[in-house]
């Protein structure tokens, strides 16, 4: 798909102009819009706590467990409008037409990555522009909604590399309940204390870090992102079962809504 369009073309290359932390006119309309559709016309239900831990700004997000289109939608819910967040997403799953693509470019938020693309750096100037601005950059470690509901798939690295050379706070969001959806679905989400790279490297207040590209920050990177499962998994698996219906409640519109903004595919979950 990307070699169709002349190559991947990702994060600032795509968006063209630096992200902001303001909401402009356009994207707090098109917010109000979202919402009455979600929350009036689908009747989503969103359980949100943990919002006391939220810093001022400049920091990163990584949520799991992805599942579905509402994620990002579940994380600006558990945001505050400003400052802003931008997402690091699938450019093949959003760019699914070219109007599309027009709307999110003027609206912002997705800074998109292909499969197969450049490598990391252009995420990790994404993530400097976005950390510079005072936004908040958003990455979702497991790259994939097919993962099994009501716990944590296996997470990449590359979240974890973007935070070592960023070294800014790092706030994690436990997401569940958006695998399938219907009208009236139940989801929750949990914001967790922020943390620091150090602390979840395990690394000393004033230790270095590994240069950029070495074996020693991929090793570090994976013990970040193992520490990371652990701190999500059992939040992600505590949520869950508040969000599930019985076999007996109707899941109207249950496939349409699943893959309303996704390219149609299989509703069953790997285990």
């Amino acid at each position: 798909m990307a070699a169709a369009r002349g190559g991947a073309i990702e994060g600032l290359a795509w968006l063209g102009r630096a992200p902001e932390a303001k909401a402009s006119l356009l994207y707090r309309a098109v917010r109000v819009l979202v919402r009455f559709i979600c929350f009036g016309l689908f009747r989503f239900r969103i359980q949100t706590s943990g919002q006391e831990h939220i810093p001022v700004g400049g920091y990163l997000l990584v949520a799991g467990a992805h599942r579905g289109w509402m994620d990002p939608l579940v994380v600006m819910h558990a945001l505050p409008l400003e400052p802003r967040c931008w997402i690091l997403g699938s450019g093949p799953s959003t760019f699914t037409t070219r109007w599309r693509e027009w709307l999110i470019r003027r609206i912002g938020g997705l800074l998109p990555v292909w499969r197969g693309g450049v490598g990391i750096d252009p995420h990790v100037a994404s993530a400097r522009a976005v950390l510079d601005a005072g936004a908040v950059f958003v990455q979702m470690p497991e790259g994939t909604i097919s993962g099994p509901p009501g716990r944590l798939g296996p997470m990449r690295h590359g979240w974890a590399m973007i935070a070592l050379r960023t070294d800014a706070p790092i706030l994690p969001l436990a997401i569940a309940g958006t695998e399938e959806l219907y009208v009236g679905r139940r989801m929750a989400s949990r914001i967790l204390p922020p943390t620091t790279v150090r602390e979840m490297a395990g690394l000393p207040p004033d230790a270095p870090f590994p240069p950029a590209g070495s074996r020693e920050e991929l090793a570090l990177a994976r013990v970040m992102t193992d520490r990371l499962g652990a701190l999500l998994g059992p939040v992600v698996e505590t949520l869950y079962p508040a969000t599930v219906d019985g076999p007996e409640h109707p899941r109207r519109w249950r496939r349409r809504l699943t893959w309303l903004l996704l390219r149609p595919g299989r509703l069953d979950r790997d285990g």
